[in-house]
Formats: structure tokens, sequence, C-alpha cells
């Protein structure tokens, strides 16, 4: 994470506005939040600005969401945030930038899903129309969507350093479920797209129900196993089942075996950032992760 660069006010945004897109200059601005990548906006009642601030690959991710997603959007059946326009690097700002629609909601890492049956029906159908097959020219994932057997390293070394400081209750738990996900199947089907970021953070609840996806920056073409480990991390207990029986076709038991896979390293990676004293810690990830661990050890 770089943190560097110009500090982003809402002066910044509206000079920034008033330089490339003087139509939008005069609506309200106002702080929104601030993600992995990108600080977030408000632009009045209906759109954001976007401006990366942490990571230097949010550049290439703003484009990317820019390029494709204006495309997918219009079927998905839950709100996402629609680029509208796309800012250039300058003088003021050196970093590519984005307005989108805003996506209104609370993240799930602070507002937990809690209408389990809805959400799950939600999710499904979801990633039901998300998961068709891509073009040839669509992004391949950076660690994402591929074979899982690809972050084996990363997986032990992750999962070694949780349990040296105590954050993983049963390590040898946690490592059956990820050996059985190895040994299933690998996916033969075509690349499908995926948003490959699936996590409490980047999907917004209403009245403890499912009411939108945010952040498209990773999106990318692959295995849908991947996608489908976000049930596990979203999803309240006993929910799973009814998320996997909604989406369509249904999931051979090889996905569902990758897909519990991806879960256990997604899970684990939470628990570490939700720990990090660094300028990249998310106490918030905490919860929702260390909660999917215990569902897919105990199952």
């Amino acid at each position: 994470m770089t943190h560097a660069g110009p500090p982003v006010t809402a002066e910044l945004v509206r000079d920034l506005l008033r330089d490339q897109h003087p139509d939008l200059a005069d609506r309200p601005i106002r702080p929104g939040a601030r993600g992995w990548d990108n600080q977030l906006w408000r632009l009045g009642n209906d759109l954001a600005v976007r401006l990366p601030w942490a990571t230097d690959s949010a550049d290439a991710l703003l484009r990317k969401e820019h390029a494709w997603l204006p495309s997918l959007a219009p079927r998905l059946p839950l709100p996402v945030p629609v680029p509208q326009r796309l800012g250039e690097p300058s003088a003021r700002f050196p970093r590519p930038w984005i307005v989108t629609t805003w996506v209104p909601g609370t993240p799930a890492d602070r507002a937990p899903l809690v209408r389990g049956a809805a959400a799950a029906e939600a999710l499904g159908a979801f990633l039901t129309v998300l998961h068709r097959p891509a073009p040839g020219d669509a992004p391949a994932g950076r660690d994402r969507g591929g074979p899982l057997a690809e972050r084996a390293d990363g997986f032990a070394r992750g999962l070694a350093a949780a349990a040296e400081r105590g954050l993983v209750p049963d390590p040898d738990a946690v490592r059956a479920v990820w050996q059985d996900a190895v040994a299933a199947p690998a996916w033969t089907g075509p690349a499908v797209w995926l948003h490959a970021d699936l996590h409490p953070a980047n999907v917004l609840t209403a009245d403890g129900g499912l009411c939108g996806v945010i952040d498209f920056g990773d999106l990318c073409a692959g295995d849908p196993a991947y996608d489908l480990s976000a049930g596990w991390l979203l999803l309240p207990d006993g929910a799973v089942d009814r998320f996997l029986a909604a989406y369509r076709p249904g999931p051979d038991d090889a996905t569902v075996r990758r897909a519990r896979g991806w879960a256990v390293v997604r899970a684990v990676g939470g628990i570490l950032i939700a720990e990090d004293a660094g300028p990249g810690g998310k106490p918030s990830w905490g919860p929702p992760a260390r909660a999917a661990l215990r569902r897919l050890t105990a199952a």
C-alpha cells in the first residue's frame, strides 16, 4: 500500500470536475468512504467520485471497471455502481479517477446480512446472471479464478502466521478443507465473468437484506468457484445450502469443494487483515472471517 500523493479534499474533487466534467462540478460534494484502493466522495444524491489513494494497482482496476462494467450492469439483478465518466491524470491529480452511480446501503462488514433465506436467494440470482461465459479478451484474474493449487504457498504461509498468533482455533481442520478442495477436479467449463472480490465490505445491506454489490475493480474471467466462496463469507449460519440451490445451473460437487477451498483462503486472509495494525488493517473484517472458518470446519 502506498498512501502517496496529494491529500484528497472536496475542493480537489470539485476542481477536477471543473477541469474535465464541468457539467457535474456544481453538485454538492461530501465524503463517502475509504476503501482498500479508493476514496469515495458523494456527488449530489445519485453519483459518486472514486479516486485511487492507496495501492499502485488501483489505476488499472478503475480503468478496467470503466471499460467493462457498463455493458454487464444492465442485466444484473442487484444495483451496482455503473461508471459514467472517466477522469484522466492531470497536474492536479496524477492518477485516473471515475464518476459512478451511487448505490445506497451499508457495507456488510458493518451491518451483516441477517435475513438468511432472502440474502441467499438474492446472491444466488446475482451470480447466476453474472456468471456468463466471458469473451476471449476479458481480463484475467490476478490470483483469482484460476487453479486453486497456485495459492498453495501463500495459503500455507498465511495459515501458519494466523495459527502462530492464535487466530485460528483449529488449523488442522482448516487445512483439511483446503486439501479436499485442492484434490477436487479442476474447472473445465468456459471462463465466466467473476466479480472476484465479494467480501463483506463490498456487499451492501438494508434492513438485514442484500441491496447492492460494489467495487468491480477485480472483475475478471475464470472458475465460478471463486465467487461461490462468498456464500460462506457473507451469509449467516444455515444459508449456504439455500444459496447453492438458488445458483443456476446448480454447482457440481467438485465446484463446491473448490469454493470451500477458496473460502478458507479468503477467511484466513480476512483474519490477518483484521489484525493488521498498519494502514491496511480492517478490524471489521475479523468477525465475518472467523464466522466463515467456523462454518467451513464444522461442515
